[in-house]
């Protein structure tokens, strides 16, 4: 029957009706029971044609503080994949998994498992500004397996690196902002979803590592426990831990080839970061102290105790030095203390825990070709360099000039096989990059989703040859929404640091090849804003420097001035020795390097442009 037939009758065109909504409404039930590109678990089955992960999955962590989700992970760089597994001990109504740029439960990328009541779903999910969660129209998630084993149910998935869908989060190098959150009741739509309203945490982690094999400890390795003497565990979220641990007398010189984390059992989520410092080598006696890090009445002297010896974060992994060097530990000229530092998070305030975890150092007396050396880039800590107030974004850099290397470097240059990033509490990245001849090489390294809550030592993809008159630039990013009043550098957490300390070797003399603005330039700017806002009476040679910026009137264009002013103006350079003087030479008012070459922004092939430089 040709549907525009004169012989059709209003009795068919009825019938056709009332089927052709018949049919709609099949479609809609069948779409509201099963969400539109989800993949229904139950119908899950194991596909021969499907890639197996890399296993097993060497990269782990605890998410929540209880350790009831686990997360574990690998890599592969030759398909630019990552695999994820997730364990959840005791599953009710699913599980939502996400990333976001710092943690926010807004505009971030998730995977979901969710059931209505009677079947389970899991699909690729994005939350909006308000925190609403939504189906993606393009799922890049692949579920590979879920199943209840003995001990949780367990999520096994993949995607790539970069799936070129803009509401999907780029893994890329640094640190990546997890969220997570378990579902306590059915949703008749995932749309019913909103992440405000269930209990969500945060954890951060380094996904991406370098795709290497761990060497082979030497047989004559000796080992060294520093570990907190049996704390009691505050019932507060956040603790720092101190404890000086004294060496021997007659400790012989050492190598450090390798440490690793020691830490108690069942406080896997609660112990956050770890770190073992060097005290000043010029100490002959440092006070024996076991408590908090920012107790007003604890020894002065734990503050010269600062020199980075081994850092250790959640989820890192044991830390291996280069087959020709190691860390020198004891022997004349080196300190007897280290001051061990544990940063414990315990939201859910638990009491009465007990912890001795630390850090286990691998040394051998059998002495390696090369010293390893620790040496400090970026901003000297000096309130000079500051960041205005309401900032969302605001630059600060800090050079290591070709005059400095090619003063303190031996011909060969140094090789860089790792480093450790640096901010306090308005860092949000941080970036060195190595300049040969005016153009920017190579990346040292960089973060440009940097966390103060997560700091650890970060091996290089491969090592990077410094040579003399080289110039190291390190950029870091600051926000200061928050805030009322200017934030000049210092030590102390509300003030602000722009670090890397790089590991190399062979060592050298060079301790620190940091900078700041020049001083005067820096009154000079004072005296014009203050005239600019009609103030004549300049007052800058009556107060600090920290005074003179929180007497400012703070308005965007003071704001972009200071910007500029670190831009252009000469710098005071800071070309230290390990005794903490100067290499001999001019170093203030020095030019800022050049730069004529930038390197291109990384991309992953499916986003167009330059290649990755990374």
């Amino acid at each position: 029957m040709r549907i525009f037939s004169k012989d059709v009758r209003l009795q068919d065109i009825t019938i056709m009706y009332f089927t052709g909504l018949a049919a709609l409404m099949v479609i809609l039930v069948a779409s509201y029971q099963a969400p539109s590109n989800a993949i229904d678990v139950s119908s899950l089955k194991p596909s021969p044609s499907s890639s197996l992960p890399p296993l097993p999955m060497p990269f782990h962590m605890p998410l929540d503080p209880l350790g009831n989700l686990q997360l574990a992970w690998n890599i592969s760089y030759a398909t630019q994949e990552i695999y994820i597994q997730l364990r959840v001990a005791e599953l009710r109504h699913g599980v939502v998994l996400g990333m976001s740029d710092r943690g926010e439960l807004t505009n971030a990328d998730l995977v979901v498992l969710w059931d209505n009541g009677t079947r389970s779903y899991f699909g690729d999910a994005w939350s909006d500004s308000k925190g609403h969660v939504s189906l993606d129209s393009h799922q890049d998630y692949e579920l590979i397996e879920a199943k209840q084993k003995a001990d949780g149910f367990y999520l096994l998935f993949k995607r790539p690196f970069s799936t070129c869908d803009p509401r999907d989060y780029v893994i890329e190098e640094g640190t990546v902002h997890i969220i997570y959150g378990l579902l306590d009741q059915p949703l008749a739509s995932l749309g019913d979803l909103n992440l405000s309203r269930i209990h969500m945490g945060v954890q951060r982690v380094l996904m991406l590592r370098p795709d290497m094999l761990s060497p082979t400890l030497p047989p004559d390795v000796k080992t060294m426990d520093v570990l907190a003497p049996n704390v009691i565990i505050p019932n507060q979220e956040t603790t720092y831990w101190c404890f000086i641990q004294k060496l021997s007398d007659d400790m012989p010189k050492n190598h450090i080839v390798m440490y690793e984390s020691v830490i108690t059992p069942g406080n896997e989520a609660i112990v956050h970061h770890i770190e073992v410092f060097e005290c000043a080598p010029d100490l002959r006696e440092v006070p024996q102290y076991s408590g908090s890090c920012d107790d007003k009445m604890k020894p002065k002297k734990l503050n010269f105790c600062r020199h980075v010896l081994a850092a250790w974060a959640m989820g890192a992994e044991a830390f291996y030095y280069p087959p020709d060097a190691g860390l020198a530990i004891g022997g004349p000229g080196s300190s007897r203390f280290l001051r061990l530092e544990v940063h414990y998070h315990n939201p859910l305030l638990i009491s009465g825990r007990h912890d001795s975890s630390g850090i286990r150092l691998h040394y051998t007396p059998n002495l390696r070709r090369y010293d390893a050396g620790i040496m400090e880039l970026g901003l000297v800590y000096t309130p000079v360099m500051a960041i205005p107030p309401k900032q969302h974004t605001f630059y600060l850099t800090g050079y290591c000039t070709s005059k400095c290397t090619r003063t303190a470097l031996p011909p060969g240059g140094i090789y860089v096989f790792a480093s450790q990033l640096h901010t306090h509490l308005a860092g949000r990245g941080v970036r060195t990059v190595l300049v040969r001849g005016g153009k920017e090489l190579e990346v040292v390294q960089e973060d440009q989703h940097f966390s103060t809550d997560y700091q650890t030592i970060r091996v290089l993809k491969k090592m990077i040859n410094i040579l003399p008159s080289d110039v190291l630039i390190t950029k870091c990013t600051y926000n200061t929404e928050d805030r009322n009043k200017p934030t000049v550098g210092g030590f102390g957490i509300m003030e602000e640091m722009c670090v890397n300390y790089i590991h190399y070797y062979p060592r050298t003399q060079l301790e620190l090849c940091k900078s700041h603005v020049d001083p005067g330039y820096l009154q000079k700017y004072f005296s014009f804003i203050n005239r600019f806002h009609g103030n004549d009476q300049c007052v800058c040679g009556d107060f600090g420097v920290t005074d003179q910026y929180d007497q400012l009137h703070w308005d965007d264009f003071a704001g972009e001035v200071l910007d500029s002013l670190y831009n252009t103006a000469p710098i005071s350079m800071h070309c230290n020795q390990s005794t903490a003087r100067l290499f001999p030479g001019e170093w203030e008012k020095q030019p800022l390097p050049e730069v004529i070459s930038i390197l291109p922004k990384h991309r992953y092939p499916c986003e167009g442009g330059a290649e990755s430089y990374s």
